[in-house]
């Protein structure tokens, strides 16, 4: 097998009708992920807002226990993580398989089933969060009950995507295969491993937190990141309808990943009761981290170069590169996070929230609402009903989430040089991110639009509003696109 990029004009044998067929195929099962997905982003973004609002009134709603800060903030990171992107990766990987393998969806039933198993529980794991039956290691909140329906329902999927695979159409295995091939692998490896160590079968001591910032990260790195990475390969060539720039730096981004993420997270546990080889390690495959990256980057921006234009009138790439872009910003801050002197400032503070949001956020969902801008008119037969919807979703989230990294980023700062200081009490600390916590709400409150504009778009979408188009909906002028930019 060979590994090369995903070329953005379709390959001689699989013509118009084909890649017709190929979507209708996957339109039942990555809409149910993608209309369950949206759902969840709004309720994961209203517990965010509860979360948020408490940080700044926290006796806000406080007559109510099922809305105390520890209830709410663990309801919005899973309503979002597993409720929220994993659906939309999973939806979207459903339709880059299809495509990249040249065949009609396989199974679909199967498919159909994983998501209701993954719906069911997604919602038995927020009520069981909200009622008081959530776990307190972050990332695996979820009660047994909720996790055993998530690793069934992912079970089905991984076994579908190996399936399809198998029978694939004979020629290259692209670089988009190979990262959502691997993500289908690494991420139930990843879940039952933390979910046996630390809920069914809890090992002991420290060792738990090990496992856990184990987890907590590769959930981000092996199991987000690929299908992120796998959608921007694809999506960038395919708009700009030119090669990826480089098959050789695509080959080395996978492998390095592959060899390097999985010992990161444990430079989150610097001078704690572990030892030094393990944290040591960590911060070394953290470092280590900057070759994937720097590759990546270099990769999509030589692809772009000279087509920078094409954002003017392009949702998906819009949308796309801003998500690129993150991950290289994300990826870095990750880096001089693992550096000792660095960390002692950083940790235990909204420093490392702000990271988290511009990996699983700026980055991830940002790629993946570019993509959903691609995929679900093709699988629905319908375009978009408005650029203007689109535009004001692109800025909305934009601005929003640029706005919460840069204050947790600057309050965490603060707070952190706070702590170190012998001479400010602990409380004084807290003063320092007050101002900053108030910019997180307000960027909450421009996110939250965001996703009520994108909600709205898509549902006028699944209604097939409005006239019917012959053409993309794409922003403004359109001057200048390349025709291969129209192949379905």
């Amino acid at each position: 097998m060979s590994m090369t990029s995903d070329h953005p004009v379709a390959t001689p044998e699989l013509d118009r009708v084909e890649r017709a067929r190929i979507d209708e195929s996957t339109r039942i099962p990555v809409l149910l992920f993608f209309g369950s997905a949206v759902f969840w982003l709004l309720v994961g973004t209203l517990f965010a807002l509860l979360a948020s609002f408490k940080m700044n009134a926290p006796h806000f709603l406080d007559q109510w226990g099922w809305l105390t800060f520890g209830r709410v903030r663990p309801a919005h990171l899973n309503a979002v993580a597993y409720g929220w992107a994993a659906p939309a990766g999973i939806g979207v990987a459903l339709w880059l398989m299809a495509r990249l393998c040249r065949v009609p969806l396989m199974h679909s039933k199967l498919l159909i089933s994983a998501a209701i198993f993954w719906n069911i529980g997604i919602l038995l794991g927020i009520f069981g969060i909200l009622s008081g039956d959530g776990r307190s290691i972050e990332w695996l909140e979820f009660p047994n009950y909720a996790s055993l329906m998530l690793f069934v329902a992912f079970g089905l999927i991984a076994v579908w995507a190996v399936i399809m695979f198998r029978f694939r159409q004979p020629g290259h295995v692209y670089v988009s295969q190979w990262y959502l091939l691997a993500a289908f692998i690494w991420f139930p490896w990843l879940y039952s491993t933390a979910n046996i160590l630390l809920n069914f079968e809890p090992i002991q001591g420290g060792a738990q937190g090990a496992v856990n910032w184990w987890y907590g990260h590769n959930a981000l790195g092996l199991w987000f990141t690929p299908i992120g990475l796998a959608a921007a390969y694809y999506f960038i060539p395919k708009v700009l309808g030119r090669p990826i720039h480089s098959y050789y730096l695509s080959i080395l981004g996978f492998w390095s990943l592959a060899l390097f993420y999985s010992w990161n997270g444990m430079h989150h546990l610097i001078g704690g009761p572990f030892p030094a080889w393990m944290v040591s390690a960590s911060v070394v495959a953290s470092v280590m981290m900057f070759i994937p990256v720097i590759t990546t980057a270099i990769n999509h921006h030589m692809t772009v170069r000279g087509n920078f234009h094409a954002l003017k009138w392009s949702p998906t790439l819009r949308f796309t590169v801003f998500g690129a872009m993150c991950y290289t910003l994300s990826s870095v801050q990750g880096i001089f996070m693992a550096v000792p002197s660095l960390n002692k400032v950083t940790h235990f503070t909204h420093y490392t929230v702000g990271h988290a949001h511009l990996g699983l956020y700026a980055f991830f969902t940002m790629i993946m609402f570019g993509a959903m801008y691609y995929i679900t008119p093709r699988v629905v037969g319908w375009e978009w009903p408005s650029a203007r919807l689109i535009r004001w979703h692109f800025w909305l989230v934009a601005i929003g989430i640029g706005v919460m990294v840069v204050a947790l980023t600057i309050g965490g700062v603060l707070q952190g040089l706070a702590l170190l200081d012998p001479g400010v009490t602990f409380m004084a600390s807290l003063d320092y991110t007050k101002p900053w916590l108030l910019l997180r709400s307000g960027s909450g409150i421009l996110l939250t639009a965001g996703h009520i504009v994108f909600a709205v778009s898509f549902t006028l979408l699944l209604l097939k509003a409005g006239s019917k188009r012959t053409e993309p909906t794409l922003f403004g002028s359109d001057q200048g696109r390349k025709p291969e930019a129209l192949v379905p």
